[in-house]
């Protein structure tokens, strides 16, 4: 398990250093620091508290609201990046025989109906740190009304057992389809909630609009772009994952989003370099360039780039930092040709287009698309998804097959039947178009939350690097694939 290197409880007067458990029990009495540091795979994660020390005692993000004993601090732990991590889970289980309720069965299980305390029954969560997110279907409006749907869908592959079981299966008394999705890092928000626009870049839509501000969303922080604010998912967090017998109150909730709004994380320190934060040196890296950059910037590609400047790193030699900045200029200026990918290809940019990785990964400090960004790479799609190519036999996920309306738009690449292990975005808009379009994750604090993509199945950051250049023939060297392996490790 990761260990807490270095808290600094400058609130309590403490003169030591503090240590204590990387991972964070839900209705416990310890305290959140102004400052901290994780051992992580390639150094340490560094967690700032804007607001300073306080304690978790009572406080609705570390108190559990529901039936089943977890609180938002069971899926969001500092120690990784504020998600969750699959070794953190191992050790986790082991530690507790499988009675933490992270494993809960509701989703912490590949299906609730499996034998509890059996690691089988949550394959997906410790083999992917996946939870089971149940979507109604046929989906529908914020107001109960049935929403348009443009395609049908059936299960052909279920390894797991719950999208063909009678009770929580798509032909059960409540219909309802089973993806297995990531939890999202719960920090760094004033970036991943910004850049709402009245029209969607994506589709020349209205955006959703937040209910409480009644201003347009970023639709950026969740998988699907399901919720119009961080207030209405902290409800359906504790509704759902807590199950919860009555929602929150109002306070709670606005606690929940207050304190998950003012946390910020980075990578602090590299095992080669040491701090990474220095002086002269990059400026976007670390958990305090994080809590004090500004929100909603676009990045470009020479003047104020997604991540800063490390050319003052780019010397001569092999070191870590000057493997870092090259891997910074792979990021930002190596061109490729990114073709058949929804909603960057089928907007009227071209297909194919010469861009690079931060066309789409374009917003300052995150590195996620500024606008609402759900986007079709083809991670969860046949034939480019990251499952084996023979999936009725080995694939992990379930498999579904998507038939869409002869009168509806068919998506852009793939037609109007598809094969797919997550329908993404669609499963919401009901749209064929946006069939496996997935909403893009931030890049910070990567090294502390292994495994990848939504779906969980890049273990390491080389299995992304190797999808991009396989997907999109982008011709990396071996050293020029670590370089920018080396790169995305220090954000």
């Amino acid at each position: 398990m990761r260990r807490l290197l270095l808290v600094f409880g400058v609130a309590l007067g403490l003169g030591a250093q503090y240590r204590g458990s990387s991972w964070m029990e839900p209705g416990g009495t310890e305290f959140v620091p102004a400052t901290g540091e994780y051992e992580d795979a390639t150094g340490a994660l560094g967690i700032v508290n804007a607001d300073g020390y306080m304690e978790t005692a009572g406080h609705p993000f570390f108190t559990p609201l529901g039936t089943n004993g977890r609180a938002c601090v069971s899926c969001h732990q500092p120690a990784n990046a504020m998600s969750l991590s699959v070794a953190g889970l191992r050790d986790r289980w082991q530690t507790t025989n499988g009675m933490d309720p992270v494993f809960a069965a509701v989703d912490g299980s590949n299906c609730p109906n499996l034998p509890q305390r059996d690691p089988a029954s949550h394959s997906l969560l410790l083999n992917r740190g996946l939870i089971r997110v149940p979507l109604a279907w046929p989906p529908v409006n914020a107001d109960g009304s049935a929403k348009k749907v443009e395609f049908s869908i059936e299960v052909v592959h279920d390894p797991t057992g719950c999208n063909t079981n009678a009770m929580y299966g798509l032909k059960s008394e409540n219909p309802t389809v089973s993806v297995y999705r990531r939890p999202r890092p719960a920090a760094n928000l004033k970036y991943v909630t910004s850049g709402g626009s009245r029209i969607l870049l994506k589709n020349g839509e209205l955006s959703e609009m937040d209910p409480d501000t009644n201003r347009p969303s970023g639709m950026n922080f969740m998988a699907d772009a399901r919720e119009a604010s961080l207030l209405t998912q902290a409800r359906s967090a504790v509704m759902g994952h807590e199950q919860a017998k009555s929602a929150p109150t109002r306070e709670q909730l606005e606690k929940i989003v207050a304190f998950e709004s003012q946390v910020y994380m980075a990578q602090v320190v590299d095992g080669r370099i040491g701090k990474l934060a220095m002086p002269n040196g990059p400026a976007g890296l670390g958990p305090l360039a994080m809590r004090d950059s500004k929100a909603g910037v676009l990045g470009d590609n020479t003047y104020d780039p997604v991540f800063k400047k490390f050319e003052m790193w780019l010397t001569p030699g092999e070191g870590q930092m000057a493997s870092i900045a090259r891997g910074a200029d792979i990021f930002m200026n190596r061109q490729f040709w990114i073709r058949d990918a929804a909603h960057i290809n089928s907007i009227g940019l071209g297909n194919p287009i010469k861009r690079t990785c931060a066309t789409c990964h374009n917003a300052q400090m995150t590195g996620q698309d500024l606008s609402a960004g759900w986007v079709d790479v083809g991670t969860t799609n046949f034939p480019t998804w990251t499952e084996p190519s023979t999936w009725a036999e080995s694939s992990e996920l379930p498999v579904f097959k998507v038939t869409c309306n002869k009168d509806a738009a068919p998506h852009p690449f793939l037609g109007r039947t598809i094969y797919t292990t997550d329908p993404g975005r669609a499963m919401i808009s009901g749209k064929c178009a946006d069939v496996g379009s997935i909403v893009m994750q931030q890049l910070r604090g990567l090294s502390a939350r292994a495994p990848y993509f939504a779906n969980g199945a890049a273990k390491t950051l080389r299995e992304v690097v190797d999808f991009y250049d396989r997907r999109f023939d982008m011709k990396l060297t071996d050293g020029e694939k670590d370089d920018l392996i080396n790169f995305l490790g220090a954000l």
